[in-house]
């Protein structure tokens, strides 16, 4: 994360904004400085296709409505919500207080009115922001109960996308109501010349038909035209009003001066530019279908006991400590630990592991992940916006958000596109309408094989025809759609399958890395290391035995019993295995990266390296007769520590941690794809090497202290050409991880710190890593086909509208075309197979 993600401080807090009236790249340029000027606001990035502004900003120092007004003086709006809550428990004005006070104290709530008689609360709020169930658990916390109802949950349910594709789907039919009537009676004229049945009612059936097309169904094209060249940053719904606004003016002027009618034509554009743009609302649509996945996978209800005695209650009720029952099939219904019960729980929608996964009293489980067989007791540990689903959804918003580095290249043209293509358009005119012999041969040669182009038309008309063409094909939309389409498909399928991406960022840096770095306990190996050996030193002086394993095992147990060291704890495990008694622990001391010491029942004890013996002034000739079984025992992979009481050594302890099932397998493939490995750990180097043989790592970095892992990193990344990725727990490793380029925080379950890295695998094995690798990859060519396409279509179509070789239909539907594909082409990333090969056998 080293340079690209910056941790937020406490006095920082991020909102997503949803704008209402973007069309194109212009726009978001324009909504983006527009918040940016604010003060108080640290970063804004502002993403077309989600429609949404992510502000990351001081709340001290600028307020929600100072965010709202900033995006209203650009001249677009902040969308809100309005809905109307039936409030149960109110018996006078001060119950009316209360409610709507505590109402108004919700982060995202702009107003609030509660009326007594109707017994409502009608709410004004940014659904992005707050929703739902925030206001039926803020009224109840202020004593009062919100009563669902049937229309509630209706308005709930249906999604904004949805809602706009409705919408952009009724206006592209209507479009079409009127204007399949104007191509039909245009057929005579086009094929025979005959304005059927007189050339002055044809002009006024073509004006009479386009205007509810361009003024009524087509009315919000003007408005957003209008609100965006007034406030100095014109888009493309700018350039659509002056084409459409120029040909419907001909079916006018026709009248009075001898041009030709284009009206018809205007209303043509303006249909397939709505048609554009509900194909694009349905591909958008279908690119973030992830979230409204994710929320749908919650359960709605939940069964609690209450005094022995099972209720039904809304997810929303749930508290943290209740104890809920879940039967077999269903979903549990928020994040908590397992108090009766032994079953197999299906958790595919948080890890994208098919296999079910069996749990017992104390483990965790995660809301929405499905009980298989039997019965299920389980008590609340998270609920609300705490949970593992909500913060998987906050994650995926998250990454849709931001933005990948090379869109701000296209960021630079977007917002000087639109008044570039007018200047473009301008000159077109006056070149056609002052040179027209010059550029006349050009419509002669084309009019060959392009039968739309018509070398005979008056100069004026020639300069209409192609400056409206210019006009009508020039889009800034492909360009901004291109980024943002990708990073939303491609976190969806990463969060469908347990890989959860911060940020484009991430995704660019992770197509530049070329040394992957593991931590090796947790991260390689299973992170339940085992006693293997115990070798007991032939001849002691000082100590006294009983069965002498056991006494070395109980020595080296008694003082582990203070360590939080997995090694430490496989220890105390062992000696609990075979029921020994411990002794008093006093005077514990942990040596980082040495090992620990302590007074057990008076006798001073040392668990640790040959460095922490030294130290202590156990005898040389002693650690040079076990020195052969050490070298053995660390050739074999096995962490050898020693054990001695009150200066004598008694003998070692050798514990493996075994590698994770698909560790040999996963590196295998990431060399496969190019990329070296290392291994970074706090065991002796012989240990170290002898693991990494076994997994195929290219480099061993041993010995390593947890402080100076981070060093590790940074060093890595001044000798490697390319960037440096870290894959560790997420917890331990968060400074290494932090300095990487990439951050792979690796855990199972709940206990992940989502927080922790750039990116995040929730599965606990390594074949996530592998998938992370092939999912970057595969969003990132997505990024960058799309701006290809979106750079390429302008350069090559402009010049041509220019040289009049379109007609402006023919612009209008390769605009629209280019938006579609380029939003189609990032679908298509759902193809795409992550797994690892070997996980497709």
């Amino acid at each position: 994360m080293n340079g690209m993600y910056k941790e937020i401080t406490m006095s920082e807090q991020t909102i997503a904004l949803p704008i209402e009236g973007m069309t194109c790249a212009s726009c978001v340029a324009h909504v983006q400085h527009g918040l940016e000027e604010v003060e108080g606001v640290l970063k804004a990035n502002v993403n077309l296709a989600t429609e949404q502004a992510s502000v990351v900003l001081d709340p001290t120092r600028v307020s929600l409505a100072r965010l709202i007004d900033a995006v209203r003086d650009t001249g677009y709006d902040v969308t809100t919500q309005t809905v109307s809550l039936p409030i149960g428990g109110m018996t006078c004005a001060s119950c009316v207080s209360h409610v709507e006070g505590a109402l108004a104290k919700i982060p995202g709530v702009l107003k609030v009115n509660v009326n007594l008689a109707t017994e409502k609360a009608t709410v004004e709020y940014i659904p992005t922001v707050s929703g739902l169930a925030d206001f039926r658990r803020a009224v109840a916390e202020a004593g009062y109960e919100v009563l669902p109802t049937a229309e509630e949950l209706a308005e709930e349910d249906l999604s904004r996308e949805v809602r706009k594709m409705q919408d952009a789907r009724r206006r592209m039919l209507l479009a079409w109501l009127f204007t399949a009537p104007i191509i039909l009676w245009m057929l005579p004229e086009m094929l025979f010349g005959v304005a059927w049945p007189n050339p002055t009612i044809f002009k006024l059936g073509m004006l009479l038909l386009a205007a509810p097309v361009l003024f009524w169904v087509g009315r919000r094209t003007y408005v957003a035209a209008w609100s965006s060249t007034i406030h100095g940053a014109p888009n493309m719904d700018a350039l659509i009003a002056l084409g459409t606004g120029a040909s419907f003016l001909t079916g006018i002027a026709t009248f009075f001066v001898p041009i030709p009618s284009y009206a018809g034509v205007s209303a043509m554009i303006m249909a397939f530019h709505l048609t554009g743009r509900y194909v694009e609302a349905s591909a958008k649509g279908r690119a973030s279908q992830a979230i409204r996945k994710l929320l749908e996978l919650g359960a709605k209800t939940a069964r609690v006991l209450v005094d022995g005695v099972e209720q039904e209650v809304p997810i929303d009720a749930v508290q943290v400590g209740d104890v809920m029952v879940i039967r077999p099939g269903e979903k549990i219904p928020t994040d908590g630990i397992v108090v009766e019960g032994e079953i197999a729980v299906d958790e595919s929608m948080a890890t994208g592991e098919s296999m079910p996964v069996n749990k017992r009293p104390g483990d965790e489980v995660i809301g929405a992940t499905v009980n298989q067989d039997g019965l299920l007791k389980v008590r609340a540990t998270r609920v609300g916006k705490d949970t593992f689903l909500a913060q998987v959804v906050r994650l995926v918003e998250q990454a849709q958000g931001t933005k990948v580095p090379i869109q701000a290249f296209a960021d630079r043209v977007t917002s000087v596109f639109v008044p570039i293509v007018v200047v473009i358009a301008a000159l077109t005119f006056l070149a056609w309408f002052l040179f027209p012999e010059t550029l006349r041969p050009i419509t002669v040669w084309v009019s060959r094989f392009l039968p739309w182009v018509d070398p005979n038309l008056n100069a004026f008309t020639l300069a209409l025809i192609n400056t409206v063409s210019v006009l009508v094909i020039a889009c800034p939309c492909a360009l901004g759609l291109a980024t943002p389409t990708a990073l939303m498909v491609g976190s969806g399928i990463g969060a469908e399958n347990g890989i959860l991406i911060r940020s484009g960022e991430a995704i660019q840096a992770m197509r530049d890395v070329r040394v992957v770095v593991f931590d090796k306990t947790g991260t390689l190996t299973k992170g339940r290391p085992e006693i293997t050996d115990e070798i007991v030193k032939r001849e002691t002086k000082n100590v006294k035995r009983e069965s002498e394993p056991e006494t070395l095992l109980r020595w080296a147990a008694s003082v582990e019993v203070g360590s939080e060291h997995p090694l430490g704890k496989a220890i105390v495990r062992k000696a609990e295995e075979q029921g020994l008694v411990l002794g008093d622990l006093t005077n514990f001391e942990a040596q980082r990266g040495k090992g620990v010491r302590g007074v057990v029942d008076g006798q001073a004890v040392l668990v640790g390296s040959r460095a922490l013996m030294e130290e202590n002034g156990v005898e040389r000739t002693a650690l040079e007769e076990i020195e052969g079984d050490m070298r053995r025992l660390e050739d074999a992979g096995k962490t050898a520590m020693l054990v001695a009481v009150n200066g004598e050594l008694l003998g070692l302890l050798a514990v493996a941690d075994t590698l994770k099932d698909d560790a040999v397998a996963a590196v295998r493939e990431l060399k496969a794809l190019g990329l070296e490995t290392a291994m970074i750990t706090g065991d002796n180097r012989r240990t170290a090497q002898a693991i990494a043989r076994q997994v195929g790592i290219d480099h061993v970095l041993a010995e390593v202290l947890p402080e100076d892992k981070l060093i590790e990193v940074k060093r890595l990344q001044t000798e490697t050409e390319g960037l440096v990725a870290m894959v560790g727990d997420g917890i331990n490793d968060a400074p290494a991880l932090t300095q990487a380029d990439v951050g792979i925080a690796i855990g199972t379950g709940t206990d992940i710190a989502i927080e922790a890295a750039d990116i995040t695998l929730v599965r606990g094995d390594l074949s996530g890593v592998v998938s992370a690798v092939k999912l970057s990859r595969a969003t990132f060519n997505k990024v960058m086909q799309g701006l290809f396409w979106a750079f390429f279509y302008n350069v090559v179509m402009i010049p041509l509208a220019i040289l009049g070789m379109m007609h402006p239909v023919l612009a209008e539907i390769a605009m629209a075309s280019s938006s579609i594909t380029v939003v189609t082409n990032a679908n298509l990333l759902r193809r795409v197979d992550i797994r690892p090969s070997y996980a497709r056998r």
